[in-house]
């Protein structure tokens, strides 16, 4: 809509149509208003909900993205459905809390859009059948809910069923009866005759997608053609699922005949096959026919031995072979059938997936035309598979194989090829380098120590990106120098490798080493002027961070070192990085302080993590970065015992980790920064008490999180923040129920918050 009609649409409906950001005591709606959207309460819903007085002829109560709001959300509904009996749309969408849908919902009977998504419901009420109107139901991530009302044949005008994500055991009896009914994600065959397939032959209004679950319900082959998936032109994805049950007694004629009269209708563009028992495939599923079909998932089919002819499907764009056991050889013909020799095979197929594969061995032939627009093949999980790969690939963009111990081949000819991964597997021969690979990921000793050679005869000037992984061998880059044109550089597990630093680097951006390169013991940093991110994770051996003179890393904005417990010290120079914005060190046990200068060295800092460093005992002097949002502190007991913090006025959110066991009571008074509006406090294993005192001077607060405090009990002082307007608190048994309670010692001291929870549950 062009802005100048959206203006005065909503200013010739402005008396009925009513959008807010907050829903509240004080928000002023017109009598005449008929529908209303808001994103948040902004008060605990009273009984007489005054926001809605004298509304009467309410149509429309739709909350959208809706926060985490502080009230009793199953009061909140039935007031709702009570007061406003003219509601056509109605959701609860986002009220995660609410697990009961009150049985006046059925009074509601001009209703035509419910949404109940993604809340905790585990029941609908069969009152819910009376709503003859309802057009949409939307129960979608309701993951608590596994059946719907038994009368729901009733929904006679239902048009939309929406239950992705939910976990229905069984449909309800006479589903067929729906016949108005265009969207349903899913069918649960059941084992009765109200419930059977046969149901899914009156839904002939089906659109999109279907999902058709628990096929070994189905006993014969007259019960699925019952269910008229030939006639079904509108189903455009279809999924036919089997459960991966015990394989013994199958009667695979029987599985057979089954899944050829369940035959979809030929326009389908999307198939999945999951979990079928039988040992070949009909033959509509290669049938040339269906010319609209762009991906296929053949998926879990233990007993077929051999796959289908599926090249000369005109259209086929994605397939994916996925735990397929008794697939030995896949075979020319799973490229063409003997009638079929002028066609390409394969002539629009993009990318290519064998999954989990145990059984596989080889390949077969294939004509040196298939594949021509094939961009991506992907092998993983196949450990018997020793044969060659197709040797001519001429799209070929990427190639991935991964745990394939006994495959040596060749790269195919792929002069297009720019991602090349081999992870866990015995060898890829690179006869012929491809100059126009950008991006490698290697893993596994035999690759590393070819691709390391490859890299030194070769001098490739395209590659972008690489990522070495896992190789007990001694390796280095050819004259100290790495690739002239690397940007990234990941190395992990390469504890021999000789780290390049002899020249520049002048256009890497990204470096991580993770336990590797042993003999590395200080970083010179001003090898990689230009580098935007470093993460040095797992390195035992490395004790220091070098800067040379005055150079400054104008790019660099990420900065992580983890896990080094000999690493003592930054660079004297501090660490000079106008551009830095999140800055992370963990488990540095020898570390004793932060970079000096961080004021003025890191003026564009938002975030700072510090984890597990048990020696630092203050911040460094000198201020802290003007710009600092967010800090994250963890086990740093002797930083969180300290006096008081240096002013940091940007700060909003403060999240502090335990054990840090010598703490029993926290906060000090004037430790924490003034400015903080969101406190969360975790794992701490001794804390008894929580001083009051400690916050007083914290007039911005608005929400504190106290969470995994075991042992924590008592509060002193005379109360929380008045800013306060949520708290919350998880896992302190001793706490909660104090509060639960609403103990004299503690509650005096909360009860002015607008939202108190605790254990997930608002109780004020």
């Amino acid at each position: 809509m062009h802005d100048l009609m959206h203006d005065l649409a909503t200013s010739l409906g402005e008396e009925f149509y009513l959008r807010s950001e907050i829903l509240g005591k004080k928000t002023k709606i017109n009598v005449k208003t008929g529908h209303l959207s808001f994103t948040k309460f902004s008060d605990p819903v009273s009984n007489d909900f005054e926001a809605f007085s004298g509304i009467k002829l309410l149509r429309t109560f739709l909350p959208i993205g809706l926060k985490d709001s502080p009230f009793n959300i199953e009061k909140t509904s039935r007031i709702i459905i009570r007061k406003f009996t003219y509601l056509r749309v109605l959701s609860f969408c986002g009220f995660e809390s609410l697990n009961v849908l009150p049985n006046t919902i059925g009074e509601l009977i001009h209703l035509r859009y419910l949404k109940l998504s993604r809340t905790s419901i585990k029941i609908l009420p069969e009152s819910l059948c009376n709503l003859y109107n309802l057009q949409t139901l939307k129960l979608n991530g309701c993951i608590k809910l596994t059946k719907l009302p038994s009368d729901m044949q009733n929904l006679v005008n239902l048009r939309h069923l929406d239950i992705l994500g939910t976990f229905m055991k069984d449909m309800p009896r006479g589903m067929g009866k729906l016949n108005h009914l265009q969207h349903l994600d899913f069918f649960t065959v059941g084992k009765h005759k109200e419930n059977s397939i046969k149901e899914l032959g009156g839904l002939s209004n089906l659109h999109g997608s279907l999902e058709i679950k628990n096929l070994e319900n189905v006993i014969s082959s007259d019960e699925a053609l019952e269910a008229k998936m030939k006639d079904k032109k509108h189903i455009e994805i279809l999924e036919l699922q089997w459960s991966l049950l015990n394989n013994n007694g199958v009667d695979f004629q029987t599985e057979l005949n089954v899944l050829c009269k369940l035959q979809p209708y030929q326009d389908l563009r999307g198939l999945t096959i999951n979990g079928y028992k039988g040992t070949k495939f009909p033959d509509w599923v290669n049938n040339m026919a269906y010319h609209k079909l762009t991906f296929l998932n053949l998926m879990n089919c233990i007993n077929c031995c051999m796959l289908p002819s599926l090249g000369q499907l005109p259209s086929l764009e994605c397939l994916q072979i996925y735990n397929m056991n008794s697939v030995q050889v896949v075979k020319a013909g799973f490229c063409k059938n003997g009638d079929c020799s002028l066609v390409t095979p394969f002539p629009s197929l993009e990318c290519l997936s064998f999954f989990d594969m145990s059984c596989w061995e080889m390949w077969g032939y294939f004509e040196s035309d298939a594949f021509p627009r094939l961009k991506k093949l992907s092998i993983r999980h196949c450990p018997k598979l020793s044969g060659h790969l197709p040797n001519h690939l001429p799209a070929l963009e990427i190639l991935e194989i991964e745990d394939c111990e006994l495959l040596v081949s060749s790269l195919p000819s792929a002069p297009t090829l720019q991602t090349l991964s081999v992870k866990r597997s015995n060898k890829v021969l690179m006869d012929v380098f491809p100059h126009s690979v950008i991006n490698i990921e290697i893993e596994g000793s035999p690759m590393v120590k070819s691709m390391m050679e490859a890299i030194t005869n070769i001098q490739p000037t395209s590659l972008l990106s690489l990522k070495l992984h896992d190789c007990s061998s001694t390796i280095s880059f050819a004259g100290g120098c790495l690739p002239v044109s690397l940007k990234a550089l990941h190395i992990r597990d390469l504890k021999k490798l000789e780290f390049p630093m002899q020249h520049k680097h002048d256009l890497l951006e990204q470096l991580s080493i993770s336990n590797s390169c042993d003999s590395l013991a200080s970083l010179l940093l001003v090898t990689f002027p230009n580098l935007k991110s470093l993460q040095i994770r797992n390195c035992e051996n490395i004790e220091s961070l070098l800067v040379s003179g005055s150079n400054s890393f104008h790019s660099l904005s990420y900065f992580e070192i983890f896990n080094c417990p000999n690493f003592e010290s930054f660079s004297r120079e501090g660490l000079p990085a106008p551009e830095l914005t999140r800055f992370k060190v963990s488990h540095c046990d020898k570390l004793k302080s932060l970079p000096d200068q961080m004021s003025s060295l890191l003026p564009k800092l938002e975030l700072l993590g510090i984890s597990n460093c048990p020696e630092i005992e203050s911040f460094p002097g000198g201020g802290m970065p003007p710009n600092l949002k967010t800090i994250w502190i963890k086990n740093c007991e002797k930083l969180l015992s300290g006096l008081a913090w240096p002013s940091m006025d940007m700060l909003t959110f403060l999240d502090l980790g335990g054990p840090c066991d010598g703490i029993k009571s926290f906060p000090k008074e004037a430790l924490l920064p003034p400015s903080l509006m969101l406190l969360h406090i975790f794992g701490f294993s001794n804390l008894e008490t929580w001083d009051c005192r400690g916050l007083v001077h914290l007039t911005s607060l608005q929400q504190l999180d106290i969470h995994d405090c075991q042992k924590l009990e008592n509060m002193v002082g005379e109360k929380l923040p008045e800013s306060l307007i949520q708290l919350s608190i998880n896992e302190c048994p001793l706490l909660q129920k104090r509060c639960s309670t609403k103990h004299s010692q503690i509650w005096p001291k909360i009860s002015h918050i607008r939202g108190v929870k605790v254990d997930h549950r608002w109780i004020s």
